[in-house]
């Protein structure tokens, strides 16, 4: 149903250099560099980052909030520590979750902009 999502960056050197990290362990690699954006995905862009120099960070918890799928809850575990690595803020330790409709493996993060990310495993 959803095609690609795009998050604006303020400073889209260093969130492409971010997100280069922390999305290989979810499989998602840098596909597309363009003055003013790049994209990540599999086989095509499924997440842009779009360079939008006036914006500033957001307060915490008003971000955007996008969840990623993970292969495993290792892959969940990596994504979480490159995050808090190379400049991301905890959001929420890697452990059980329960959602609404079914249990789950997940993290979250908070990227250099304030937007919350979060990778997610559910159980086989």
């Amino acid at each position: 149903m959803i095609d690609h999502i795009s998050l604006s960056v303020h400073d889209l050197e260093t969130s492409a250099a971010f997100y280069d990290r922390v999305l290989a362990p979810l499989g998602l690699n840098r596909i597309v560099a363009r003055a003013g954006s790049v994209g990540y995905g599999k086989t095509y862009p499924e997440l842009w980052l779009n360079m939008r120099v006036q914006r500033e960070p957001e307060p915490a918890g008003t971000g955007t909030h996008v969840a990623l799928r993970a292969p495993s809850e290792d892959a969940v575990r990596q994504f979480h520590a490159a995050a808090l690595a190379h400049g991301g803020r905890d959001d929420g330790q890697p452990g059980p979750r329960a959602a609404a409709m079914t249990a789950y493996f997940g993290a979250f993060i908070l990227d250099p902009d304030g937007n919350k990310i979060e990778a997610l495993n559910f159980p086989p």
